[in-house]
């Protein structure tokens, strides 16, 4: 027995609710449902949404593989946008316009903390890149360098000048709301920026190591989209009710086999393998490392009689691509559960609608930040060399030396080997 929800032929006397047996043509109609949602394959209007988010997609594709051609830094500033983007559409979230006209500057008290984050984090991550730049101009590179030296400090004074200034603006009868405020500018600082931030950290490393897992989450993406918009009947979690176990599989399956494809593609360019140690734009030509260099296998008894292939070559990375891909089908989804599960609790669709189609920016990179950090644990884990290289030295360096001492550490290599090479002569 069900409670009738429909408007039905019942008098407005009638005090209860009239309860009648499910019809049979109600059955296959529900059948369809999870949770009160639509599911995809039975959505009428599912071809009309598919074309307006296949015309952004493309529009979304077509302007990052532009921004990667350009290079490092103009990913960078493209990775910086999206993050005030994000942070923009997540400040509004618990924003009530007539607390705010109590208060004059308060939002600009969050951008004051936003920007102090942005300053810490790429002046940890960027160092090392930021001292190359300005190597060639002496008073530049003293300047830069004392401000790396010191740069803890100046984040931290900057930090605690925000809070004095929160401290400072609280009013009687708006206490509850501003501190809801100061907590929900650092959750998205936590949450949304520090994991961001670890894409540039990719970016530097290696462009392979922030397109690849970049890469990896657009296909899983279109994939369950995909998956579930031709197959999907079986709903996969309550908190995304049109997710479907069908699209999970398929884009699982999709992803896995895609990373171990294009890390042979990818690792092939010296443009996005080698790491950029500058800020500069120029291209790139290093040693790629035993990661990028081709190995023989010889498949052997492995394989039929009939097939053609009896050897390949594969480049090293490409196995590790497959755990990169297995994080991208399996965990990385959970970021945008979690993203529903958040947009639930506020009631709302989408986050905003700055892309048609898909909502808004942060509906587009739930996945993305969780991805990334683990592209970066994973590759200062497993890839990156543990022990001391002249890049680690050199960038200790440059951090904690001043000029007048790297000059002194300087001369004083150069009377070590002169005495090597007078013991060897």
């Amino acid at each position: 027995m069900q409670k009738d929800t429909g408007s039905g032929d019942v008098s407005p006397s009638h005090a209860g609710r009239v309860r009648h047996r499910r019809r049979p043509n109600e059955t296959a109609t529900d059948g369809n449902r999870a949770n009160g949602t639509v599911l995809l394959v039975s959505d009428q209007n599912k071809y009309k949404s598919m074309l307006i988010r296949t015309y952004s997609t493309l529009w979304m594709i077509g302007g990052f593989v532009f921004v990667v051609y350009m290079g490092h830094l103009y990913i960078w500033a493209m990775v910086v946008v999206i993050q005030i983007f994000m942070a923009t559409e997540l400040f509004n979230l618990l924003r009530r316009s007539s607390e705010e006209k109590q208060l004059p500057g308060f939002r600009l008290l969050n951008w004051h903390f936003f920007f102090t984050a942005m300053l810490f984090t790429y002046g940890r991550f960027l160092s090392r890149e930021l001292v190359n730049t300005v190597t060639s101009d002496h008073l530049l590179y003293k300047v830069v360098s004392g401000l790396i030296k010191y740069q803890m400090f100046i984040c931290y004074f900057l930090y605690i000048a925000g809070f004095v200034w929160f401290i400072l603006t609280l009013k009687k009868k708006t206490y509850n709301y501003q501190f809801k405020q100061y907590a929900w500018t650092h959750m998205i600082l936590l949450t949304v920026f520090a994991q961001s931030s670890f894409t540039v950290a990719n970016i530097f490393e290696g462009m392979f190591w922030f397109l690849l897992p970049a890469s990896l989450i657009v296909i899983n993406d279109i994939a369950a989209y995909l998956f579930g918009f031709f197959l999907g009947r079986t709903p996969l979690i309550k908190l995304s009710p049109k997710k479907t176990w069908e699209g999970f599989i398929g884009a699982s399956v999709t992803t896995i086999i895609s990373a171990f494809l294009l890390a042979n593609v990818m690792g092939r360019f010296q443009w996005l393998t080698c790491p950029r140690k500058d800020l500069s734009t120029g291209w790139l030509v290093c040693d790629p490392g035993s990661m990028f260099k081709p190995e023989h296998y010889f498949l052997g008894n492995w394989v039929p009689q009939w097939f053609p292939w009896k050897e390949v070559f594969l480049l090293p990375v490409q196995w590790h691509a497959l755990a990169l891909g297995l994080f991208a089908s399996i965990i990385a989804p959970f970021g945008g559960f979690f993203a529903s599960g958040f947009k639930r609790a506020f009631k709302i669709k989408d986050f905003g609608d700055s892309i048609p189609g898909h909502g808004g920016i942060t509906d587009r990179m739930d996945c993305q930040m969780v991805m990334a950090v683990f592209a970066y644990i994973y590759h200062q884990s497993f890839i990156s060399p543990h022990n001391f290289s002249v890049d680690t030295i050199l960038d200790q360096i440059v951090r904690n030396l001043t000029y007048e001492e790297q000059k002194s550490l300087y001369q004083q290599l150069g009377e070590i080997f002169r005495e090597r090479q007078f013991m060897q002569s």
